[in-house]
């Protein structure tokens, strides 16, 4: 028979376990919640950009903690000479008017380079570089390359390549604390991005893989040779501009 205190015990074990029940449905709500957060605030705030401009992105912010300035102008693409955002395909990403988002020939030769323990010579399209740059911060995480293919094919659903390109170049990353196509032309050639001439875009370009390091206003002569290549490249390419040429 069993006592008083062990009746007792196993009443006050019976009532405990619908909160234990409770909390468990709590933890499981929560996380769906952060789930459908982390599903949907993403296209979100790709259709918000759609039409709007950033106010600021995470490498801005990364940069001013690290006691860099914050100098950036938004110029509608229009506004932008035609040179620039040529010259940014054919130093960054060849089939930029082809893709969906994706360069799988150079994927797939960055993962077989890895396989052989090669160092790897970059994948990344413009419209990768865009997600990135909008939404992440910079590294080699798998995390954030993870995120950043997550958001690519979002971006190439939600907006146009014109759209992609006019972002990417008021967002990008072309100094210390310089920010966007506008402000570049300004700092380094003392003009608007609209009076940009072919030299100077393809210098502004061609510092795009190391702009901390590189200066447009200042080029080596590894930077004068990179320049010129992107120039011709872009007579080369020819219709494969046809996206980013002006209408």
């Amino acid at each position: 028979m069993r006592s008083r205190p062990a009746i007792r015990a196993g009443r006050a074990s019976l009532r405990a376990r619908p909160a234990t029940g409770s909390a468990g449905r709590r933890i499981r709500l929560l996380l769906l919640w952060v789930l459908a957060v982390a599903l949907l605030a993403p296209p979100a705030l790709v259709l918000t950009y759609r039409s709007l401009p950033p106010p600021i992105t995470p490498l801005m912010v990364i940069r001013l903690l690290e006691g860099e300035g914050l100098q950036k102008d938004w110029v509608p693409l229009e506004r932008i000479s035609p040179t620039l955002p040529q010259a940014v395909v054919a130093a960054e990403d060849n089939l930029f008017c082809e893709h969906a988002g994706f360069d799988w020939r150079s994927l797939r030769g960055e993962l077989d380079a890895w396989l052989a323990g090669e160092r790897a010579r970059g994948a990344s399209t413009i419209t990768m570089q865009t997600a990135k740059n909008l939404f992440l911060w910079p590294g080699r995480s798998l995390l954030r390359k993870a995120l950043e293919a997550w958001m690519t094919p979002q971006i190439e659903l939600l907006w146009p390549k014109p759209r992609i390109m006019e972002v990417y170049l008021n967002i990008v990353e072309l100094g210390p604390g310089i920010y966007g196509a506008d402000a570049a032309a300004r700092i380094y050639f003392g003009k608007a991005a609209g009076d940009l001439g072919a030299r100077e875009a393809a210098l502004l370009a061609a510092v795009l893989p190391n702009p901390l390091q590189w200066s447009p206003a200042r080029p080596t002569d590894f930077l004068s040779r990179r320049a010129r290549t992107i120039q011709t490249r872009i007579k080369q390419l020819g219709p494969m501009l046809a996206c980013v040429d002006p209408v």
